[in-house]
């Protein structure tokens, strides 16, 4: 009597379901998907509101935009032709694939002879960039309707300036010199808005050695209604990898204070540093106050000007610590400096000091700022978006007016 097993046999002898197993769906997208993503959100529109999107709004214009350009690409119709269930494609002449098209469509290589069998060789695993890409598709949220209101007016601003040729759409390069809070820019045709952005210098390991960087979660508010706290290098390689950047508008509040607010070129001439100081004073009316810092502006090295604080009342006569210093290129330094204090005029420090021979003075350029914000407000004036702010003393924090 023949007792061996089949594999048959083995296969159908597994109460528990043992063998059982579903495959695993990968969560990183390829361009496809994201095109077909893109897709049904069109369709899903159309499923809600019983008409193709049109021009009337912003929300609805992003999707205007992507189905016009589906319509015109026939790459793109062929892919997402099976998934027209709207007809807004019409008609589209399918590719047949040939053999040769079956045998060269083998990304995992499984029609490929025996060469390489080392199961230890992870080669289809995602890539860091790839990632990066779903980090970027998987944190976008939906905002609500009323809390957009104020986003899409100024998305709809934007559109018109850049018409007007107020604002220009340029390639963008090098992500800490060009990506900044208060500045809009774009992706696969999107517009976005970086609002806000927890920033803090991180070292970075590299065999050729330790390098600093910035780093940090940001809140980018996207013109189809949505938002994202996606890392900034993050989105900083999305928008080199597929957008542009928007430039400042040309016409400003401050004339004369702004020259180009996000791109530094050879022509251009350094005309100084924005400076943050802190005081090591020991005076206790000074010393005890938190967030207390001095804001100014130099033409000449802060170290040169700062070597004789102790002596003079702007420093409070006593030595200081440079807190940060930043190159400021084309500006005006006067009105630099005045729209600085202007800005945290509400925060200013109300403190009467004595010089040696008992005269009175009330220095005017210290303010109580917690320095994250004061690292905000230098971007959004040096983008020219701060006429769109305001300083809440109580809240310490800046806001939308």
């Amino acid at each position: 009597m023949n007792n061996k097993k089949t594999l048959d046999d083995i296969f159908g002898d597994d109460d528990f379901g043992l063998l059982d197993s579903k495959p695993k769906a990968s969560n990183v997208k390829n361009e496809d998907d994201r095109l077909i993503d893109s897709f049904e959100e069109i369709n899903s529109f159309i499923d809600k509101n019983a008409r193709e999107p049109s021009a009337s709004s912003m929300s609805e214009y992003n999707l205007l935009a992507s189905l016009r350009h589906f319509k015109e690409d026939e790459s793109s119709k062929k892919i997402l032709k099976p998934f027209d269930r709207h007809n807004l494609l019409g008609y589209v002449e399918m590719d047949k694939p040939t053999i040769d098209d079956i045998f060269n469509d083998d990304d995992l290589g499984l029609l490929e002879g025996d060469n390489d069998l080392d199961i230890f060789k992870f080669n289809h695993t995602p890539k860091p960039e790839d990632r990066a890409e779903t980090d970027f598709v998987a944190q976008r949220k939906a905002l609500k309707e009323k809390e957009f209101e104020k986003y899409e007016k100024m998305f709809q601003n934007v559109h018109q300036e850049i018409r007007e040729g107020k604002r220009q759409i340029k390639n963008f390069v090098n992500i800490e010199k060009n990506l900044h809070i208060g500045s809009f820019y774009m992706i696969s045709g999107v517009l976005l808005y970086l609002e806000s952005a927890n920033l803090k210098k991180e070292v970075w390991e590299q065999k050729s050695g330790n390098r600093v960087r910035v780093e940090g979660r940001t809140r980018t508010i996207f013109e189809n209604g949505t938002y994202s706290n996606m890392l900034y290098r993050s989105l900083g390689k999305q928008i080199q990898k597929d957008g542009k950047l928007i430039t400042s508008i040309d016409d400003k509040v401050e004339q004369g204070l702004f020259v180009d607010a996000n791109l530094v070129d050879e022509e251009d001439i350094q005309t100084g540093w924005i400076y943050v100081l802190k005081s090591k004073s020991e005076n206790p009316d000074i010393s005890n106050i938190k967030d207390l810092y001095k804001i100014g502006f130099s033409s000449t090295s802060v170290d040169e000007r700062i070597k004789n604080a102790k002596k003079e009342a702007t420093y409070l006569f006593a030595d200081v610590k440079k807190i940060a210093a930043y190159q400021v290129y084309n500006r005006n330094a006067d009105k630099l400096e005045s729209l600085l204090h202007r800005f945290f005029a509400k925060a200013c420090l109300n403190v009467d000091l004595f010089d040696t021979k008992g005269q009175r003075i009330t220095p005017r350029e210290w303010f109580v700022v917690p320095f994250d914000v004061i690292e905000e407000v230098i971007h959004l004036i040096l983008n020219e978006n701060i006429v769109n702010y305001e300083y809440d003393v109580m809240g310490k924090k800046i806001k939308l007016k």
